[in-house]
């Protein structure tokens, strides 16, 4: 069992489009990486249409002349979500987390002040510390560093980059499923 395929993209900040050094020291984001990038929003709303042949009809190998920035992103997302098969409509997904703040408590805080619905499939996820902690017995009070800990795993990357962490939840995932632990939701129902 390995990763198969990543998607990953960094959103340009609008409340406060300054990254602060905090921010730049805990995850390595620094400003370039944002600049010029689609805004959460944009983001958001992109994920919750996403349907396949919705873009103009442009000449292939993509002649990116022909779309704007958001019809950019828009055919990047369609097209690793159809390569994947996630366009599927018997295709089952779910979101994977380190804890359930993200999808809980920051996603649904953040949509409110956009103005945006929270979309269904953000609604169920499996937080991997629940899961880490059925499987092995022990809570990972210190999320990611505990369970590659635990689990006799060098841990990847930066903590707090979110490319990073998405590795180490995956590599965290392959060793509990090899040791023979079944994943379920672990989040309530909204």
């Amino acid at each position: 069992m390995e990763i198969e395929s990543t998607f990953h993209m960094y959103v340009q900040p609008v409340v406060h489009p300054q990254l602060t050094p905090f921010c730049t020291e805990l995850t390595g984001i620094i400003q370039a990486m944002v600049d010029g990038q689609p805004s959460l929003q944009q983001v958001l709303e992109l994920l919750q249409e996403v349907r396949p042949a919705r873009l103009p009809h442009c000449s292939l190998p993509l002649d990116a002349s022909c779309l704007s920035g958001v019809q950019r992103l828009r055919w990047r997302v369609d097209e690793w979500m159809a390569k994947e098969g996630l366009l599927d409509p018997n295709v089952k997904s779910i979101f994977v987390t380190c804890g359930d703040w993200d999808l809980k408590v920051m996603l649904p805080g953040q949509c409110q002040y956009l103005g945006l619905p929270v979309a269904d499939y953000f609604k169920q996820w499996i937080n991997l510390k629940k899961a880490y902690s059925f499987a092995m017995g022990c809570w990972p009070k210190n999320g990611l560093l505990d369970m590659n800990k635990g689990l006799s795993l060098q841990h990847i990357g930066r903590p707090h980059s979110g490319i990073d962490d998405c590795k180490n939840i995956a590599n965290i995932m392959k060793t509990l499923a090899y040791r023979g632990f079944i994943f379920k939701q672990t989040s309530k129902p909204f």
